[in-house]
């Protein structure tokens, strides 16, 4: 793969590279009440645009098929928002104890506390040759609970609701995220087959919006002199946060595969990918609701930038190893249905 293409494959990475250190350089450009006035075209019109995006792109009839799949819809989920939260929270128990920044480890949960992600996981599901279906209606349902479950873990595990009035998050939530999910669905009815024909590049206009938001949040920071990044603490939060994403794939490899669990070679991978995954377009768009005003909110969102690229990252180098398994286990499964009795 040459550079150029390589770079346009890693547009948003660079993007976020790119936007942070743009914040640095100039932080007033971005910073609340300055020339893009953050507080309205971010806080509304940018988060409302992401999800009337993912309304409008979310192919509902592509779920049906998986949705009788309880069991694993529920081992998923279980493990994404509720095991998931509370293994951090014990882990952080013992890492509070060390010199590691504390906003970075809050950072840490409130990773722990967001929804799968609506494309990542199931483009190495679909890579793979796993259960696109039930990776696809896992990412989407996920995504939907979120909406309510992700902001009560936070406000669970973090306490802003001493400072960020509780019915006030909700109803900017309700405003900002359901209504326009609804709305894009709505207008799907209308034009699905002109997108179906066209097909807009959805991923591209979320993420470009997306990189609006990571700038703004990081103008905030830049512009608050009491603030600094330790560089320590940074490069153990990365150690970290790898280690927690091949510990839990392993471990929802191993409960997956298990005797008697029910579930295929192809059910594994989707498990594995949904499962460990967590949702950066939902993600920072909610801690923007939920921690708005407080300075540290940048420095809270750091492990959730660090965390996003390393998953797509980790996940694609794993593909070939993760297809090989798969492909021997479905052979191996065929072959004993073969033999005779």
């Amino acid at each position: 793969m040459g550079l150029l293409a390589r770079l346009r494959k890693e547009w948003f990475i660079i993007g976020i590279v790119l936007v942070i250190l743009s914040a640095k350089l100039q932080p007033s450009v971005g910073v609340k009440g300055g020339p893009l006035k953050p507080e309205i075209t971010i806080a509304y019109f940018a988060v409302s645009l992401i999800f009337f995006n993912s309304g409008l792109s979310l192919k509902t009839e592509e779920l049906r098929s998986a949705l009788l799949h309880v069991r694993l819809h529920l081992f998923v989920q279980s493990f994404t928002l509720v095991f998931f939260p509370l293994a951090i929270w014990l882990l952080l128990q013992f890492l509070a104890l060390t010199a590691i920044d504390q906003w970075l480890l809050k950072g840490l949960q409130t990773v722990s506390c967001m929804p799968p992600p609506v494309s990542s996981a199931v483009i190495l599901t679909k890579a793979v040759g796993g259960n696109e279906a039930a990776a696809i209606f896992n990412s989407a349902f996920g995504s939907f609970l979120g909406i309510v479950v992700t902001p009560l873990l936070l406000l669970l595990f973090l306490g802003s609701s001493s400072s960020v009035p509780f019915t006030s998050i909700f109803s900017q939530l309700f405003m900002t995220v359901v209504v326009p999910l609804i709305l894009g669905q709505v207008c799907r009815s209308f034009l699905r087959a002109f997108l179906d024909r066209r097909k807009p590049p959805f991923g591209a206009i979320s993420s470009a919006v997306l990189l609006m938001i990571i700038y703004t949040t990081f103008c905030d920071t830049f512009s608050n002199p009491n603030i600094e990044l330790d560089p320590t603490s940074l490069l153990l939060v990365v150690l970290i946060i790898f280690s927690i994403q091949v510990s839990f794939m392993l471990l929802t490899f191993a409960f997956s595969t298990r005797s008697g669990s029910g579930f295929s070679p192809a059910d594994t991978v989707a498990i594995i990918f949904c499962s460990t995954h967590k949702s950066l377009t939902l993600g920072i768009p909610m801690l923007k609701i939920v921690f708005e005003g407080y300075e540290h909110l940048s420095l809270i969102s750091v492990p959730l930038l660090i965390y996003h690229p390393a998953q797509i990252l980790l996940g694609s180098i794993l593909v070939p190893t993760i297809r090989s398994w798969m492909m021997s286990r479905q052979k191996g499964i065929k072959l004993s249905n073969l033999q005779p009795v």
